[in-house]
């Protein structure tokens, strides 16, 4: 880990402290875990520090970092934080403490950084790099790690939602499998009947925080949107978001858990303990639900629902992307660690070996073989229909938990949704207003 120079002054704790964690990889009580304590190196033939946060992804990232140490010399360690701890550790190092010198970034916070000159510029070497061929990436991705014409990061993989099942619930109760026929009027009956008057057993589960991997879809599905194409306004009070929302609050009383408990516990360890049949769900938690014994012995995976009226089914997707520290002591292993991530031949290691779908055009195709306890070609199917990349300004979080707590007041029954939906519409467009100032 290295000292940086500058102090990343546009960055709040409180703010990342509240993202979601399902947002691309965010983790959860699975999936996260805190690693012991960093290391840090003095010179160009330091170890170099790998910062991640998805313990289920580690072990695929371990093989492909024991075969760059053996194709370099670089020697290099990953290093697992929570999500919350993650972005702790990252900010305490802008501010001139230690920073890792290769790690992820996400949409939610990649603006901040690269505004601040925290990250490496890799804009030159991209492009005098024979290994790397970012034609081959996402445009939206892409761009997503770019800032006043530089380039800050190489993009690291593609995620879609898809539905999980309970296939023993469903038996029990004689539904048919989901399939691509379900309208989410299909989703709602199905959970009304899949959920159980004590309480035992409901149809499916989803928090205000469950953005991208749960009513985002919904809402755009239904032709509703969160943010304008010119960024400059808030899709909240469109009149098809209220509609899509009003759905999601329909089933928040009629077919979900009591809100104080998917407050206390993560949808996916509800999924994972046999309290609900389905639950949409990222594909960067196939690692740990194919390691848990129920969801491994009783659950699948189907495309989403569509809406009946506009006739879309929508999966939100984001992407991580590789970036180093602007001050590491060894840019030249921090790059060549960043390169070898992105070739061609290691975003098509990482989707065999199961670590979560590839950015690189093509090569996911593979990671649907990773595993034959699930049927994941719907994550696949997902990614080749009806995609809306996630929506992310310069100050995603702040607007962001601004509108998770206006939709938590809904959850909770103390407001109406259409009027959580102004609400979180109003303080969404003040948020943006100052954000273009």
């Amino acid at each position: 880990m290295k000292k940086t120079g500058k102090k990343l002054t546009a960055l709040t704790l409180a703010a990342v402290t509240a993202a979601s964690l399902a947002a691309c990889g965010g983790g959860s009580g699975e999936a996260g875990a805190q690693a012991g304590g960093a290391s840090s190196g003095g010179n160009s033939n330091s170890k170099l520090t790998v910062a991640i946060w998805d313990n289920g992804q580690k072990p695929g990232l371990d093989q492909i970092v024991k075969e760059f140490t053996e194709a370099t010399g670089y020697q290099a360690e990953i290093q697992v934080i929570t999500w919350e701890q993650y972005w702790t550790l990252l900010e305490a190092g802008a501010s001139g403490g230690d920073m890792p010198d290769v790690f992820w970034m996400h949409s939610n916070e990649v603006q901040k950084y690269m505004a601040n000159d925290i990250l490496m510029d890799l804009t030159d070497k991209i492009a005098a790099s024979e290994k790397l061929e970012m034609d081959k990436f996402p445009e939206d991705i892409k761009t997503m790690y770019q800032y006043d014409g530089k380039t800050y990061a190489v993009p690291k993989d593609i995620d879609t939602i898809a539905l999980w099942y309970n296939k023993t619930m469903f038996d029990e109760a004689g539904i048919a499998y989901p399939d691509d026929s379900w309208t989410w009027d299909d989703f709602y009956d199905a959970a009304e009947k899949l959920t159980k008057e004590d309480g035992s057993q409901y149809g499916t589960a989803m928090n205000p925080s469950n953005e991208q991997d749960g009513w985002m879809n919904i809402i755009y599905s239904m032709g509703g949107h969160v943010l304008s194409e010119d960024k400059k306004s808030s899709g909240f009070d469109d009149p098809n978001t209220i509609k899509a929302m009003e759905f999601v609050d329909k089933l928040v009383k009629n077919v979900m858990p009591p809100t104080t408990v998917m407050a206390e516990t993560g949808t996916d360890v509800l999924l994972g303990s046999g309290k609900i049949a389905m639950l949409t769900q990222g594909s960067w938690m196939v690692p740990a639900f194919k390691e848990n014994e129920y969801i491994a012995a009783n659950c699948d995976v189907a495309v989403l629902p569509k809406d009946a009226a506009t006739g879309k089914r929508v999966s939100l997707y984001n992407g991580l992307g590789w970036a180093a520290a602007a001050n590491t002591d060894n840019p030249e292993g921090a790059w060549a660690l960043i390169e070898w991530f992105g070739t061609k031949d290691n975003q098509y290691k990482q989707a065999q070996l199961g670590v979560t779908m590839a950015a690189y055009e093509g090569v996911s195709d593979e990671w649907k073989n990773n595993t034959d306890k699930f049927n994941l070609q719907p994550y696949l199917d997902m990614l080749n229909g009806d995609l809306v990349f996630r929506p992310s300004t310069r100050a995603t979080l702040t607007w962001w938990n601004m509108a998770v707590n206006d939709f938590k007041e809904a959850w909770n029954g103390n407001t109406t949704m259409a009027d959580a939906c102004a609400k979180a519409a109003a303080d969404m467009n003040q948020c943006l207003a100052e954000e273009g100032q």
